[in-house]
């Protein structure tokens, strides 16, 4: 909370069948540790009886405290409305490990300053303080605390029933310190989205009959994070002024957010096989990455409830967090296996324009991992590994990072993918990018071979010094022929063709061999049946 924060507690409703006497007394402690009291529960459980009646579960942790017991409060059912609390007339002190043998409360000054409280009648005018309604005590530093009520009765065994409502707000409202800095970055990251969808929007306009259909993938995920970013703006709004969140805004927004990252991944995913750039369609591969988008958008909702719900540490968040990891761990090793091949492709087609534009994706996404991983060991040195979390201001950057780390990666694929004039130089075609049309391929093969058999036809009838050439075969000419003019591999000639399809470089090179070894065994039974 922060500092100046009025801490209110006031009974809403009571159910008293006789009358009966109860004691209401609760517990303030500053703590400089943000994780102190994370497992307060087992704390609680774990904690000594002998601590007496200390309702702090570590009376040994730093901190200052306030401790204060209201006068004895009579209900019956005569009672119209329940009687205000004032507020405690105390300061906060620095909390002090309890003695050995000595009991709570034994210095008399202490009971004294534990029981005092202000007299909103007599005293409001003299005090400096200013009394509201139902406050017992106001936040002395910015800082997290905790909150103790107990309420006790003189009759152990009687029903009674007693509804309490705390409420703690502050200057800045209802939202505790370590969200508000959460509540700005969504403000900024939502008009950071809107600039994006305005200059996108700008860019399309303009070429918008260029556009190529990976295009349109981005406008879907820029829409997507801006209305990812408005529902987030608009639940801690909604908190920061009702003082309690929305479990249906809530949901919603998990929902947008679990969508969102699908669609960015799925965007990732089909920019590194090369859609739309490199191949016209992916085939049987869009389903399956659409299947991986279906199954990795399950998981990120029930992993994105359970964790809003509060049940982020029960087993079946367990379950939904550990096959999130492995997808993602999955889907990056496959965009790195793609993004080569795709690169190698381009390469071998010798597209500068192309292989410089994945260069720079490829990029992109190195820095991307890069940052990553040196975030990732330094929130876990300074907040998973630390024995206390002192640094909680920095809390708010961990849940920011990866959103603002992501809105640059598509900030980079926007001016990389953007329409232009020359939008169709990064687009797909098929007279030049197509690798696979086997009916060109075989046709410059046969073309080449055609050539070789009408040169070697065409030499064996020229006549040389106004004679005819001898009938009989020469060897030695013919084997000369065949290194001159048929190559040892066919790949050497269709090379700019076929650069794409290994397999059938292979293939043309076994014939190429064959075919050389078939006129050198043609030509050696010439020869010896010539020379018998």
């Amino acid at each position: 909370m922060y500092k100046d924060t009025d801490i209110k507690l006031k009974v809403v409703s009571f159910g008293c069948p006789e009358e009966m006497t109860f004691t209401i007394q609760w517990y303030l402690k500053y703590y400089p540790c943000h994780n102190e009291f994370n497992n307060i529960e087992e704390m609680y459980e774990r904690t000594p009886l002998s601590r007496g009646q200390s309702m702090d579960p570590n009376p040994l942790g730093q901190g200052e405290c306030i401790e204060h017991k209201h006068k004895p409060l009579t209900c019956n059912n005569d009672l119209r409305y329940f009687p205000m609390l004032n507020k405690a007339k105390v300061e906060p002190r620095t909390v002090v490990p309890p003695m050995e043998g000595a009991a709570p409360g034994s210095d008399e000054n202490y009971t004294k300053w534990t029981m005092e409280e202000y007299d909103k009648v007599s005293g409001v005018k003299n005090s400096s303080v200013s009394l509201k309604d139902d406050v017992i005590a106001t936040t002395w530093k910015d800082g997290p605390y905790l909150f103790v009520v107990v309420i006790k009765s003189n009759k152990q065994e009687a029903n009674w029933n007693l509804t309490v409502n705390v409420v703690m707000k502050g200057t800045h409202g209802y939202i505790s310190v370590t969200e508000w800095p959460l509540m700005i970055f969504y403000m900024v990251m939502c008009i950071v989205y809107i600039l994006y969808s305005l200059l996108w929007f700008m860019w399309a306009a303009c070429y918008w009959k260029d556009l190529l259909r990976i295009q349109f993938w981005i406008a879907g995920v820029i829409f997507l994070g801006m209305v990812e970013k408005a529902v987030f703006c608009a639940e801690y709004e909604n908190t920061n002024g009702v003082g309690a969140a929305s479990p249906g805004l809530l949901i919603f927004a998990e929902l947008i957010s679990a969508l969102k990252r699908t669609l960015a991944r799925l965007l990732v995913i089909i920019v590194s096989l090369g859609y739309g750039i490199v191949k016209p369609r992916l085939g049987t591969v869009m389903h399956r990455v659409v299947g991986l988008g279906v199954l990795y958008f399950a998981f990120a909702a029930i992993e994105g409830v359970l964790r809003i719900t509060g049940a982020k540490d029960s087993d079946l968040a367990l379950l939904a967090n550990i096959p999130l990891a492995l997808l993602d761990s999955s889907l990056c090793w496959g965009i790195f296996v793609s993004l080569a091949q795709t690169i190698k492709t381009l390469k071998l087609r010798r597209n500068p324009v192309k292989l410089s534009l994945y260069r720079h994706f490829t990029n992109t996404l190195i820095f991307a991992i890069i940052a990553s991983i040196i975030f990732m060991v330094w929130t876990t040195k300074k907040f998973r590994l630390a024995d206390c979390q002192s640094d909680w201001m920095e809390l708010w950057v961990d849940d920011a990072f990866w959103r603002f780390l992501f809105s640059i990666i598509l900030l980079v694929i926007m001016f990389l993918w953007r329409p232009s004039a020359n939008n169709q130089r990064y687009a797909f075609t098929p007279l030049m990018d197509d690798s696979d049309d086997e009916e060109i391929e075989d046709f410059l093969v046969s073309a080449n071979l055609a050539d070789g058999i009408k040169l070697r036809a065409t030499n064996s009838r020229i006549e040389t010094n106004g004679s005819a050439k001898p009938s009989g075969p020469n060897p030695d000419e013919d084997m000369k022929w065949v290194e001159e003019n048929i190559p040892t591999s066919l790949s050497d000639v269709a090379l700019p063709v076929l650069l794409d399809s290994d397999e059938v470089c292979v293939s043309l090179t076994q014939q190429a061999s064959t075919l050389a070894h078939f006129c050198q065994w043609q030509h050696m039974v010439c020869f010896t049946v010539h020379f018998l």
